[in-house]
C-alpha cells in the first residue's frame, strides 16, 4: 500500500495524514515484492535478504528504499595470468607452474614481486 513504507520510516505518522501529505508534495510509492537485492560494486557485492524494497518516484526522479539482512562478498578482482608470466617466473625462479601461478595470483599479477619473493 502507498505511503506503508515511510509510515514505518516515521513512527507515530497517522498513514492516511502520510498518504495524503506524499500526493500533495507528487510522490508516488509502490512496494515490490522482492525475495533478494544484489548491488555489485567494483570490489564487493552485496546481497540483501528477506528485502523490503519501495520505489518512490517525486516529481519524476525514481529511487528505491530497501531494507532487510545485508551480506556482502569481496569480488574477486584477481587480474588474467598469462602463460607468458608464468613461463617467465619459472625460468626466473626455477618453481613449478602451480607454484609460479599460485605465487602470481597471490600478487595479484605483478610479476616483479613474485619473482623477488620466490627468488
Amino acid at each position: 500500500m502507498e505511503g506503508d513504507f515511510l509510515v514505518k520510516m516515521i513512527p507515530g505518522m497517522n498513514p492516511r495524514k502520510m498518504q495524503q501529505m506524499m500526493r500533495q508534495l507528487g510522490i508516488q510509492q509502490v512496494e515490490i515484492q522482492a525475495s533478494e537485492v544484489i548491488i555489485k560494486a567494483v570490489d564487493k557485492t552485496i546481497i540483501i535478504t528477506n528485502p523490503s524494497v519501495a520505489k518512490v518516484n517525486m516529481m519524476g526522479q525514481e529511487t528505491f528504499q530497501i531494507s532487510g539482512k545485508v551480506h556482502e562478498e569481496d569480488n574477486d578482482t584477481s587480474p588474467e595470468i598469462s602463460e607468458d608470466d608464468i613461463k617467465t617466473v619459472i625460468e626466473q625462479t626455477g618453481v613449478s607452474p602451480e607454484k609460479a601461478r599460485d605465487t602470481l595470483n597471490k600478487n595479484k599479477g605483478d610479476l616483479a614481486e613474485t619473482i623477488l619473493e620466490l627468488k
